[in-house]
């Protein structure tokens, strides 16, 4: 039986069901699945080599039980923590309570791309990506950013108050120079009368 992949990510008509630390899940490009802990590096890439079915808009690769020359590629995201799980250990009239609690850690996966026959199922999609984007990038490029009179006034202000601020520093410094050193006025408050004070 098939599960759902737990996670986000956009709905492809394209999919693949893959296995993965004992479990199956279906994914496609650009999803976020959680999966049992894989031994990888966060950003590191993964091949899903254990493919059961490939499916798009055309066609569908069914496994026997494998799909021959497929893979699933991911980016391996930070590892993430379950839900606690309390273990209670129990046994009656025998005084023996042991409790423990648990957290499985997963891996999170990106879906990059889908092969099949040694071949990226995803060339043409990719395309026409990153036809948009340059399409985005050259309008960002084109058109400069508009900055509102208030930021400019307020930016404008700040910049004022800061050269009048110096201004003033340099002002008290030249007064404290300009000004002689005095000496420092005697410690008033009540003394002992030394002994040559007593006698007269």
């Amino acid at each position: 039986m098939t599960g759902e992949a737990r996670g986000k990510g956009e709905s492809s008509d394209m999919f693949a069901v893959v296995e993965t630390g004992g479990k199956q899940y279906k994914v496609s490009p650009g999803q976020t699945v959680e999966v049992e802990k894989l031994p990888a590096e966060p950003g590191d890439t993964v091949e899903l080599g254990r493919v059961l079915l490939i499916s798009t808009d055309d066609t569908t690769l069914v496994g026997a039980p494998l799909v021959d020359d497929a893979k699933v590629v991911a980016r391996v995201s930070p590892v993430r923590r379950g839900p606690k799980i309390i273990v209670f250990r129990y046994k009656s009239k025998a005084r023996y309570r042991r409790k423990t609690g648990h957290r499985q850690d997963y891996s999170v996966l990106t879906i990059e791309d889908i092969w099949a026959n040694g071949s990226s199922l995803l060339p043409a999609k990719e395309e026409a990506e990153e036809v948009e984007t340059a399409a985005v990038v050259e309008e960002e490029v084109k058109a400069p950013k508009k900055t509102s009179r208030r930021k400019a006034a307020a930016k404008e202000e700040a910049e004022a108050s800061e050269t009048e601020e110096v201004v003033e520093v340099k002002e008290v410094v030249e007064e404290v120079e300009a000004e002689p050193a005095s000496e420092p006025e005697p410690k008033r408050g009540r003394r002992r009368a030394s002994k040559a004070d007593k006698e007269e």
